[in-house]
């Protein structure tokens, strides 16, 4: 549990406190509209931008137009959708073990993790961290695009990065049982004792994560997501959404378009702030955290 954090984040120890978080903006036009709107009219708080994808220009130009926005980098080392692709910010040159024959980034994580070399991969990672920064984003954190710099290896790349940069880095005390429904249960001891480090050095550690944003049928967006509130517990959460507007161009990228632009609808308006509410769930930014971490 993480009380002290809460308490200095301004919340009783025992709240429920959620960081609603939007995911993958810059990966398309749709995804920019969708997740603006949903940071501009709440309760989303925070996102995080995809420096490699072709519309990370226009979100760029956003965050500058409004400086308030709390948005952190979505670190990434994957392109998973065909054919839309898209490559690293260094260079396939540069980073060649990061790249399939078209110079554009594996479509899995696991393609990544058994081709990537641990050095071009820090490379890749601190260019986006710095091309956002010389867009003129004032980041407030990293995170990671389909989990993929989470694994070993390369999670100390992370986590040394967060330190350089002094941002918070998206990072959760995970269980047994969550490493094991994702094979990675053996590194049970070697998360916890990163996170531990980190914890020490004043870095925040999220209580819990819900990644389960999309996935739903059409018609199935309230209830699901409503189960996802209530299946927050007393602590810190990190509540993942992907907003994106409806479009031929969102339909065309994805099979999870209406998840889209329902978590687009929801995280964006009176429903969700509305089911936050019910579900007794506050929130919170990670801007809140950065200044902690910085103070």
């Amino acid at each position: 549990m993480s009380e002290g954090l809460l308490e200095r984040l301004g919340f009783d120890p025992d709240q429920c406190v959620a960081v609603v978080h939007a995911d993958d903006i810059g990966m398309c036009h749709a995804a920019n509209l969708g997740a603006f709107e949903a940071l501009s009219r709440g309760p989303a708080t925070c996102g995080s931008v995809m420096v490699p994808c072709p519309w990370f220009e226009e979100a760029a130009a956003q965050a500058r137009d409004d400086p308030q926005l709390d948005l952190g980098v979505h670190l990434t080392l994957n392109a998973e959708w065909e054919p839309y692709r898209w490559g690293p910010v260094a260079g396939p040159d540069a980073v060649p073990s990061l790249v399939d024959s078209r110079g554009a980034f594996f479509r899995t994580a696991a393609e990544t993790v058994a081709s990537a070399a641990s050095r071009e991969v820090e490379i890749e990672l601190r260019a986006q961290i710095d091309r956002a920064l010389d867009a003129g984003i004032d980041i407030t954190h990293i995170d990671a695009h389909m989990g993929t710099v989470f694994a070993p290896g390369l999670v100390e790349i992370y986590a040394a990065l967060a330190r350089e940069y002094r941002v918070p880095a998206f990072l959760a005390r995970p269980s047994a049982e969550q490493l094991g429904a994702t094979g990675a249960s053996g590194l049970l001891g070697r998360i916890l004792r990163l996170v531990d480090e980190l914890e020490a050095e004043g870095f925040p550690i999220f209580d819990g994560f819900d990644a389960s944003s999309l996935g739903f049928a059409e018609g199935a967006g309230l209830e699901h997501n409503l189960a996802r509130l209530r299946g927050l517990s007393p602590g810190l959460h990190y509540l993942i959404c992907h907003p994106a507007r409806g479009s031929e161009e969102l339909q065309a990228l994805t099979g999870d378009a209406h998840c889209r632009d329902f978590e687009r609808a929801f995280y964006g308006g009176p429903d969700g702030a509305g089911a936050l509410e019910q579900c007794g769930v506050a929130t919170t930014g990670m801007r809140a955290l950065r200044s902690l971490l910085r103070a």
